[in-house]
């Protein structure tokens, strides 16, 4: 018997930042031409040498799977609507199933409500897939991808998927993927603060950060967060990079979902209010690792 495949879909990727950049290198590497669009071209025209079809509007982005990194639901909203968005784009090329997945972190609550709307008003199949490993994930493919939405469109995308990330797991329902990376966000919000106050505690006490952070990964206290962040602490160098307002943003939205299962959360209550006091500090655009800065300038401020 010979087994028929279905055709691989068209791909395009839109929103080429820290994450989305090496992703859409990687889908050129291993999958084949691909579409990109970003708001600032020159970030699409530095791919063209590699392949990558330059979209000069999001209508000509609109391909059978879309896949979005862009930091919060609204941007992705704005691409759909006028003559120049996907919703445009997909009827104009004839689209009738198209599939846009939502890789950036947002609200479970919001992208559970979005899914159905874009469902039933538009026919198009939308698909949470949240994103963990940071940018060398997302550079190597070796990203984790938690994901929500209707089995056989998940099913069609595991192939995409596969080439971004080692750890692919299906959670559920529109909205899952989104709620398994809130459950993430705790853990590494939690952690970044935990390292901070520990590497304070350490420099204060006149011990040397680099001989406690090999302490620190050959224990139980082993964590990504000091792999691939340990210098920051110890360099106290704190520049941008994953942004503590990314940080508060996502804990607000783990906010969003425990008040609607019910749910107290007083360790993520506490690294919160850190994070809001950092982003109020003024601080927001530093790495979340300068939630360190907030901690120690607080430690006299307390009884």
């Amino acid at each position: 018997m010979i087994r028929q495949t279905l055709p691989r879909p068209t791909v395009s990727l839109v929103g080429l930042g820290p994450m989305g950049r090496p992703m859409a290198g990687i889908l050129l590497a291993r999958y084949g031409p691909v579409i990109v669009w970003n708001r600032s071209a020159g970030k699409s025209e530095a791919l063209e040498s590699r392949g990558a079809v330059v979209a000069l509007t999001p209508a000509e982005a609109a391909t059978e799977v879309t896949l979005t990194v862009l930091p919060d639901l609204p941007q992705v909203e704005g691409l759909l609507a006028g003559p120049d968005g996907l919703l445009a784009g997909w009827s104009a090329k004839r689209i009738s199933a198209p599939v846009l997945v939502v890789h950036g972190t947002v609200s479970p609550i919001a992208i559970a409500d979005f899914a159905q709307r874009m469902k039933t008003q538009h026919g198009v199949q939308v698909v949470d897939a949240p994103l963990s490993g940071g940018t060398v994930g997302a550079e190597t493919g070796t990203l984790s991808i938690m994901i929500g939405g209707e089995t056989d469109v998940v099913e069609r995308l595991r192939p995409v998927f596969a080439l971004l990330g080692t750890t692919i797991r299906h959670l559920g329902p529109s909205g899952s993927g989104a709620m398994a990376k809130a459950c993430n966000q705790i853990v590494v919000a939690a952690t970044v603060a935990a390292v901070s106050e520990s590497m304070l505690l350490a420099r204060t006490a006149g011990l040397d950060l680099d001989v406690v952070r090999g302490i620190l990964q050959g224990g139980l206290a082993h964590s990504e967060v000091l792999k691939q962040k340990g210098d920051k602490w110890i360099t106290e160098d704190f520049s941008p990079g994953g942004s503590a307002t990314n940080q508060l943003k996502d804990l607000r939205f783990v906010a969003e979902a425990a008040e609607a299962l019910h749910l107290t959360l007083p360790t993520t209550t506490e690294v919160t209010r850190l994070f809001t006091q950092m982003v109020a500090d003024g601080d927001g655009a530093l790495d979340h690792t300068g939630v360190y800065l907030t901690i120690a300038k607080g430690r006299n401020e307390r009884p």
